[in-house]
């Protein structure tokens, strides 16, 4: 067991839409993310994914609603629901999500992310 520091994890690199894990728990892992500006419409078939704002806000467009998500808020996108993640300005954000989830579900871009980095 040992105690994972967020803040100094989120120092160690600078690149955003790259996901790195931090942490396992079960068949899931727990991971740290970046963001600023636009991702891609995408879902996870048979994925639920957790986002937990650490710092910044996001929004999370879903095709019937917008989510906004301030430091301490979290939201779980259920799988199947397609979405797309804004960052107006930097965000830190702490994933929760099954070991199989691709950052970019079903769309493979330049952007998907096979093997992340572990901190």
């Amino acid at each position: 067991m040992e105690t994972i520091n967020l803040a100094q994890k989120f120092g160690l690199f600078q690149e955003y839409w790259s996901p790195k894990i931090v942490g396992e728990l079960n068949d899931s892992y727990v991971k740290i993310v970046k963001l600023k500006g636009e991702f891609v419409w995408h879902q996870h078939e048979t994925e639920d994914e957790l986002f937990l704002v650490v710092k910044g806000t996001l929004l999370i467009k879903l095709r019937d609603r917008d989510i906004l998500l301030h430091e301490g808020e979290f939201a779980i996108i259920p799988k199947g629901v397609e979405h797309l993640p804004i960052a107006e300005e930097e965000a830190q954000v702490l994933l929760l999500e099954p070991k199989s989830t691709l950052n970019t579900g079903n769309v493979q871009d330049e952007r998907t992310v096979t093997r992340p980095e572990r901190l």
